[in-house]
């Protein structure tokens, strides 16, 4: 388990609940009232429980979407992606409101608050809303009580740390993909997230996109026959650089804290992210912060593949891969790669560098799904036309931030929990050890160990600067 110097639980559970209880009774002066609130916390199980059967929420519980009804959102990290795409998919819910954001980046920061009050502004003016309150550090974001759930939007090496933390704070959580950087971090994220019984999203968009929903969906009901070979491909994107010298941190930034759990290193803009900018950061292609394309985009269309092929809660039993990384500078993620994997029931995943796609091939045809044009191949094409059946898998097609919304109000499974989530990762994950150690490995997905290679094994999980530790 991860633990963070300095924080520890004050009250128990149960008596959050009935404190906040009460508050939400004298706000009110509605003793048999039922707010949104209310019912969030009630439905959430004592820790140790899973996760609530599926439950039908009426509307009528949530209100009108009114300010006092919507699920409140605390945004963590505030970078490009936070602020381009994520911030504004809870913006414009009706049924969610952004109320704190946090970044070690004080620019940004700002910005993100300017957006968030900007947006409310009507109800800001009219006392509906009391403003975006911002931090510098998350766990004081986490420790208050009016935030229902949390999205994650930092670097890869803060993924684990803060979502455990979130998950023992009471909050649901939404995070960016890859959520680790290592197969350890991603099964203590898993088994936390159960034990706090949270609602928990792995934000990634492509279960979203017509095209893969509907290729997995007729070959998970056999339209192609019995599968045996699954191609994915990920597009270039990763480069080296050449050595930098230590330069001064910006002002804005608290580089200690953005460091956090990863080694102690010079700062460099290369590191983290050019200063007052939204560009592509340089710490997506240093592995002490991020694996580069291998897990990052690797966790988009892996996951397509586990969904089709029926193993998103397991793993391969078997890798091998090649690839090369940079043999000098600070950039030192694998610039091209090729991994073969085989599962127990015999399908053979071959993933490597190549346009963005997902191709499942049976006894009785193939289909493709490809990312750029959003369209479907197949052979033969009459494959396509296929109308699923009542009585057939039929699969959800929602964007990932509804999904998680809704989840949040219903206490169902996310499309894309924490468990699948770790185990997309951490199939990517084995491909990039296998590179490392040069042979083929044997896997066995229940324990999460190699059978054949202790050197691999000790690849399973990295050291964490303290006070942070897994």
């Amino acid at each position: 388990m991860i633990i963070p110097h300095g924080v520890n639980t004050k009250i128990s559970g149960l008596r959050k609940e009935r404190q906040a209880r009460n508050l939400e009774r004298r706000r009110t002066n509605k003793t048999d009232a039922i707010s949104r609130r209310q019912f969030l916390k009630s439905t959430a199980a004592a820790a140790g429980t899973v996760l609530l059967a599926p439950t039908i929420v009426p509307s009528s519980i949530f209100g009108a979407n009114a300010p006092s009804n919507r699920i409140t959102v605390g945004m963590i990290g505030m970078g490009r992606q936070a602020y381009y795409s994520n911030l504004k998919s809870f913006l414009s819910a009706s049924d969610t409101q952004v109320i704190a954001a946090c970044d070690v980046d004080a620019w940004r920061l700002d910005n993100a608050k300017k957006a968030v009050e900007k947006h409310y502004a009507k109800e800001q003016a009219s006392g509906k809303f009391r403003g975006c309150s911002i931090y510098k550090d998350f766990r004081k974001l986490l420790a208050r009580s009016d935030i229902d759930a949390v999205m994650i939007s930092t670097p890869d090496h803060w993924h684990v740390p803060m979502a455990i933390e979130a998950a023992k704070a009471g909050k649901d959580i939404c995070c960016e993909k890859p959520l680790t950087l290592s197969i350890a971090e991603g099964r203590v994220l898993s088994d936390t997230v159960k034990r706090y019984n949270r609602v928990f999203r792995t934000d990634s968009e492509f279960r979203s996109h017509a095209c893969f929903q509907r290729a997995c969906e007729l070959v998970l009901n056999g339209r192609i026959g019995k599968v045996h070979t699954i191609r994915t491909g990920v597009p270039a994107g990763d480069v080296g650089c050449e050595p930098q010298q230590e330069m001064p941190v910006p002002k804005e930034l608290d580089y200690e804290l953005w460091l956090g759990p990863a080694p102690s290193a010079p700062y460099t803009v290369k590191r983290v992210h050019a200063p007052q900018s939204y560009e592509r950061p340089g710490w997506m292609r240093v592995l002490d912060y991020c694996e580069g394309m291998v897990t990052n985009w690797g966790a988009h269309l892996n996951d397509i593949a586990q969904w089709g092929n029926g193993t998103e809660r397991t793993g391969p039993v078997e890798v091998e891969g090649s690839g090369h990384f940079p043999t000098e500078g600070l950039w030192n993620v694998l610039l091209g790669f090729e991994i073969k994997y085989r599962f127990a029931n015999g399908v053979r995943l071959f993933y490597s560098i190549s346009h963005p796609h997902v191709r499942f091939e049976g006894t009785d045809g193939w289909i493709e799904a490809d990312y750029n044009t959003r369209a479907l191949k197949a052979h033969p094409e009459s494959i396509l036309k296929s109308t699923i059946g009542p009585d057939e898998i039929h699969l959800p097609l929602k964007s990932e931030k509804r999904d998680f919304i809704d989840a949040v109000k219903t206490r169902r499974q996310t499309l894309a929990d924490a468990e699948v989530g770790h185990r997309t990762t951490s199939l990517c994950q084995l491909g990039h050890i296998a590179i490392q150690v040069g042979r083929k490995l044997k896997w066995n997905p229940d324990a999460e160990r190699f059978t054949n290679d202790e050197t691999a094994n000790r690849l399973l999980s990295r050291p964490m600067r303290s006070p942070w530790r897994l």
